[in-house]
């Protein structure tokens, strides 16, 4: 299984990159890295990090609600050039932080063991978030994970190089790939690599990004950590984690995926209360209700539920879980949630529900149900839409299986013909398309720039074009066909108002077709 292989560590850039042209384009960057390590620090960085973007193909906001998606890492990444510094244990794992991005300044900060508990701390405000407060998250659980003992010592004292090539705020998830990276780093520098898998890492990552006030369902962290090249990840989460790869019919088909950033910027962390994290609460409140509804068991009275638990409830799933090959049984166990679906629907003018309505339907004391439900991460609401958010997450965790299905009946034929080759192409669009109109309508995560530019690009001649990543502005991601690219690119510029006037580098910036990526990696 992929996750439970061990992180890559390369000694050569070839080794990464699988062709020579792509590995001599990359060294250039790489080394510029390091010889600014040494301008800057006195010394040749002793280790590398790396850790690509990702993009989400289809399943959006599903993974926290703990259904299988479909993403792929992007070649576009975050390196993290570091070398442990003279002082030893004097420092207490004090850390100085550069980006070579000039809009960055550099940071110094070291951790401080809680008098109380022993645990470390490092200071993160959620609300004011720097760059290195994500280099931060990353060493959090390096810390509390490897030194949480104090016979164990203290962590050595550490100088950091960053550089990236993912857009922040562009829905390429640039936060996981920083807290993924910075992971990798502090492990490295403190030699604590040795038997870390991909998975416990992906586990970690996830952990530590929740530290700058994100509820992360883990989709951004393991694509960037167990992606392989040429094909996308199929990532499921429940009973436990599971990646499978599935190859996409781009190569064959002569397609490719073109991303396109509405230059709108995501604050995934800082909107958090009032988007990203009201959606999990959302989720999370809709599966208690149906569960009493629907007269479902509870393992506990303070059980707070997952819709991939209550669809597993409601077709009789085993304590073990489906096989993660058996994509039957989902299938007919989500059409069935579908056919129940209907009970979140409230009656008057809103669509949404209040907290006292959602207690009333759980069978539960108003306060009880708050302390539960709301106050256990920072959301700000007053009504609850619990209907739409749960119809959206239950058809597209069937839009994943049918994309999926698509990818694997392609990759079966030994010589598809190009009918066959259209075929797939425009179901892969259909999907992609149904999936975009849901989040704009149902989970409300699009914006007009975003709805804009996908319409743009299915005029275009895209098969399919939806949002990737959170939402909220960030990035399109368009299937295209690989004669087209040149022509589709040509007419985004042209129509699409944000990109009036760019040319060259700066619209390769902003628009361009990518490959899948390897996951993350030392060297």
């Amino acid at each position: 299984m992929a996750a439970e292989l061990p992180i890559p560590i390369y000694t050569s850039l070839d080794q990464l990159y699988s062709d020579l042209g792509d590995a001599a384009n990359h060294a250039v960057r790489w080394n510029a890295l390091v010889e600014e390590f040494e301008a800057r620090f006195g010394r040749k960085p002793a280790y590398i990090a790396r850790a690509p973007g990702r993009v989400n193909l289809i399943g959006e906001h599903i993974d926290y609600a703990l259904f299988g998606v479909l993403p792929a890492a992007v070649e576009r990444d975050i390196l993290i050039a570091c070398a442990p510094r003279a002082g030893g244990a004097d420092l207490d794992g004090g850390v100085r932080a550069q980006n070579v991005a000039a809009q960055y300044t550099p940071a110094e900060f070291a951790p401080a063991r809680g008098a109380q508990d022993g645990q470390w701390f490092l200071a993160i405000d959620p609300k004011a978030l720097r760059w290195e407060s994500y280099v931060k998250a990353g060493y959090y659980g390096v810390l509390n994970t490897f030194f949480d003992d104090p016979a164990e010592g203290v962590p050595v004292p550490i100088d950091i190089l960053v550089t990236g090539t993912v857009p922040a705020g562009s829905g390429l998830s640039s936060s996981a790939a920083m807290v993924v990276a910075s992971t990798l780093a502090f492990l490295a520098a403190n030699d604590r690599l040795a038997g870390m898998t991909k998975g416990r890492l992906v586990g970690m990552a996830v952990q530590n990004e929740i530290r700058v006030g994100v509820n992360s369902g883990g989709m951004d962290q393991a694509a960037s950590v167990i992606s392989t090249p040429a094909s996308a990840l199929h990532v499921s989460f429940y009973p436990r984690l599971h990646a499978a790869p599935t190859t996409l019919p781009t190569t064959r088909a002569r397609a490719s995926f073109v991303l396109a950033n509405s230059r709108v910027t995501s604050q995934k962390a800082a909107h958090a209360r009032t988007r990203y994290n009201l959606r999990v609460v959302e989720t999370r409140a809709a599966a208690r209700v149906l569960i009493h509804k629907l007269g479902l068991p509870l393992k506990a009275e303070d059980e707070r539920p997952t819709l991939r638990e209550v669809v597993g409830r409601l077709g009789s799933e085993p304590d073990e879980g489906w096989a993660p090959e058996d994509k039957s049984v989902l299938r007919a166990a989500l059409r069935k949630a579908l056919e129940v679906v209907d009970v979140l629907k409230p009656e008057g003018e809103h669509t949404g529900v209040t907290v006292e309505t959602m207690a009333e339907w759980a069978g539960m004391d108003v306060g009880a149900f708050r302390r539960l439900f709301v106050d256990w991460i920072d959301v700000e609401a007053t009504y609850f839409e619990l209907y739409k958010r749960t119809r959206h997450v239950f058809e597209e965790a069937l839009r994943v299986l049918a994309f999926r299905d698509a990818c694997a009946t392609f990759a079966a034929s030994p010589s598809p013909s190009p009918a066959e080759s259209e075929a797939v192409l425009k179901e892969l669009g259909r999907l992609m398309d149904a999936s975009m109109e849901s989040c704009s309508t149902l989970y409300e995560c699009s914006c007009p720039e975003l709805d804009e530019l996908t319409a743009i690009a299915r005029r275009a001649g895209a098969y399919g074009s939806r949002l990737t990543g959170a939402g909220w502005g960030g990035c399109t991601v368009s299937l295209v066909a690989e004669a087209a690219v040149p022509a589709f690119i040509e007419t985004l510029q042209r129509e699409y108002a944000p990109y009036a006037g760019l040319e060259g580098a700066a619209l390769a910036e902003v628009v361009f077709a990518t490959k899948p990526s390897a996951g993350a990696c030392g060297e």
